[in-house]
């Protein structure tokens, strides 16, 4: 198969705490509702699947691109037989339940079995008061989390702050977290949907319940060790790409002066424009990306370059080596 830039159907769910931003700001394809929360740009996860939009592959899921052929898509050196990563935007219209995600071993004994679930976030935007939660306060030990979860008062024992646009936030498996009203995200995570809820904020619905807590199960992932988490900032003023996450699941890089290189090493790219536009320049042919579009450069791709416009940003990810 000839490489070339894959361009996917959004999958846009709606939940209670979604708004209408994906639309407006991201050009995301939602109806007359206000509930659009989560857009999956990039998925591999069961019945969740991104489809191809252009070229000769249009119609194909990723996962049978992958079982076709997983080097062309995922590298030589890549032994998945599904796409590891999964793309998301979300817009949080009201503060999410505190959560924490296991690690691949505790995951994988699961039933049925998962990854686990690091990811990192790319804040596009965010209110006055719009907070993140991440990791706990110094410390709090196993002890007191599985008391405030009892008594309510999970909030008490949070590390928190007010991010600005641009920030970015890494969550490794076993970090407490949730994401607060009023904010537009750009989330990279490993590809599962395995979650342990500590907390929801007290609330119930019209009758008087409230959601179920995973406590024992938070109790047996939480990493105790990790500490507070806090946001990390590119130079907006530097030219080529920055990174600002590093990590066994998955590389961010960020690209917002100048024009970078990218593919052409035998692994797969996933790209997205949470802010501007950009041009991909592959071969002889040229890709115009606007605000909220995301593609994926199979691994067999040659080296491309990419230039984002004034005042841009382009989210690169990929695989560590």
């Amino acid at each position: 198969m000839t490489p070339y830039p894959l361009t996917f159907s959004p999958i846009v769910k709606q939940t209670i705490w979604g708004g209408r931003r994906l639309g407006q700001q991201l050009g995301k394809p939602i109806g007359s509702s206000t509930d659009y929360a989560e857009s999956w740009e990039v998925v591999d996860h069961g019945h969740d699947q991104s489809i191809v939009t252009n070229g000769s592959l249009a119609g194909t899921t990723l996962h049978d691109l992958i079982q076709r052929d997983p080097s062309w898509l995922l590298g030589e050196n890549t032994d998945s037989r599904s796409f590891p990563l999964l793309l998301k935007y979300l817009d949080c219209n009201r503060v999410l339940s505190v959560q924490v995600h296991p690690s691949d071993t505790y995951a994988r004994k699961m039933s049925p079995p998962d990854l686990g679930k690091t990811e990192a976030w790319y804040i596009v935007s965010s209110e006055a008061e719009s907070m993140i939660y991440a990791g706990l306060k110094e410390g709090v030990d196993a002890e007191t989390l599985e008391e405030a979860m009892k008594n309510g008062t999970t909030a008490d024992v949070l590390h928190s702050f007010h991010p600005s646009a641009g920030d970015v936030v890494f969550i490794p498996a076993g970090t407490v977290h949730a994401l607060g009203a009023g904010l537009l995200v750009a989330e990279i995570q490993q590809s599962s949907d395995t979650t342990f809820r500590l907390f929801d904020w007290n609330r119930t619905d019209a009758s008087g319940n409230s959601r179920t807590l995973h406590i024992e199960q938070a109790l047996e992932v939480t990493d105790f060790h990790r500490g507070p988490v806090d946001a990390v900032a590119s130079d907006r003023d530097r030219e080529g790409w920055q990174a600002v996450v590093r990590c066994e699941k998955f590389n961010l890089n960020l690209l917002e002066k100048g024009s970078a290189e990218i593919a052409g090493d035998n692994k797969f790219h996933i790209v997205t424009i949470p802010k501007g536009n950009a041009v991909l320049h592959f071969g002889r042919e040229i890709m115009e990306m606007s605000t909220g579009d995301s593609i994926l450069l199979p691994a067999a791709m040659q080296k491309c370059s990419i230039s984002p416009g004034d005042n841009s940003t382009v989210m690169e990810m990929h695989l560590p080596a």
